[in-house]
């Protein structure tokens, strides 16, 4: 535990901290917005804690991380572990102090941090992160390993030679998934598309930020209505990949503040059975495949099952090869090769 969470936790339990007899927070002004205080020395620490406390009283959640990740990002670090101590006891600078209570006003609203700094980490990748595109979850960074594992084996290289590998992934979001595949593979090119237009210029911005755009191709196309020109435009590829909407319509109601009122519901939604995109995958797959190709699909813990079922019953072309689970030991993963 290192020493500023020490402090806060230590702070918190003692109910009075040092900070309440230096600044208070006053009411919140028009737009939500929390006015800094005027003409007070606010160190990092105490920021921190007051903050906490703050989010912590009107509910918002992980208070703690909220406020570390902020205030890290207005002191140009990626996390607060790696700000020196000796910072952590120095005073706040008018700006930085006007940062942090701007950007902490937005988190008091649920904003997302992911939004609160408009950007986040991806594995290796630093990605630009806007409101409405979905934001990434830890559970996707597994999907991507499973993916790099079957593209680096000995045996896909060693079949494609000094060829080019083709990935086409339906439902782009931030670009996270294609991105980090292209980072890791140099022989990828890649496809990536999305039925939101906000999404396709967040995907291209981070292409560009990461100097990849000359790999990946975006574009604005919705799987359920535009089937016909992705299968005639986009296929055939080696590696077909989505973290398609997988959500139960009636699960949608019980999300956290932060993602109703922020993130892109149609990137949720999967529909009653939270299976419409999925099924639309399912049914393309092996037009949109190569001879062999695979097909990796991140789901809800249930799918798994019934996503099996109806390819071994209903689906021509397509061949079951396997569930995986996430760190939390969920059946999340469904791994799919093109036969026959």
């Amino acid at each position: 535990m290192n020493g500023i969470l020490k402090l806060v936790i230590n702070q918190l339990r003692r109910g009075i901290t040092k900070q309440e007899t230096l600044v208070t927070l006053p009411c919140r002004a028009a737009g939500g917005a929390v006015a800094p205080p005027a003409d007070c020395s606010v160190t990092v620490e105490e920021a921190v804690s007051l903050w906490t406390q703050h989010f912590l009283q009107h509910g918002v959640s992980e208070p703690l991380s909220s406020s570390h990740y902020i205030i890290a990002h207005v002191l140009g670090k990626k996390t607060l572990e790696s700000v020196e101590r000796r910072r952590l006891r120095e005073t706040l600078t008018d700006k930085e102090r006007e940062c942090v209570w701007k950007l902490c006003s937005k988190r008091l609203t649920r904003m997302p941090v992911q939004y609160v700094i408009e950007e986040w980490d991806f594995r290796d990748l630093t990605l630009k992160m806007r409101p409405p595109v979905f934001i990434p979850r830890p559970e996707t960074e597994e999907l991507v390993s499973l993916v790099l594992e079957h593209l680096q084996s000995e045996q896909v290289m060693k079949a494609r030679g000094k060829a080019a590998v083709h990935c086409l992934e339906i439902g782009c979001g931030s670009g996270a998934i294609s991105l980090s595949l292209l980072h890791s593979v140099p022989q990828l090119k890649g496809i990536a598309l999305d039925q939101s237009q906000e999404a396709v210029c967040l995907t291209k911005e981070n292409a560009s930020r990461l100097g990849l755009q000359d790999r990946l191709e975006v574009r604005k196309l919705d799987i359920m209505k535009d089937a016909a020109l992705i299968v005639r435009d986009y296929g055939p590829v080696d590696v077909l990949v989505s973290n398609p909407p997988y959500l139960f319509t009636e699960d949608m109601a019980s999300l956290e503040a932060e993602i109703l009122k922020f993130e892109d519901h149609s990137a949720l939604d999967g529909g009653l059975d939270g299976m419409s995109v999925i099924s639309q995958i399912l049914a393309l797959a092996p037009q949109l495949l190569t001879n062999e190709g695979r097909l990796y699909l991140e789901v809800d813990p249930r799918h798994p099952p019934l996503l099996q079922w109806l390819v071994e019953e209903q689906t021509e072309g397509l061949h079951y090869l396997g569930t995986s689970c996430d760190l939390t030991t969920r059946p999340r993963f469904c791994v799919l090769q093109r036969s026959g």
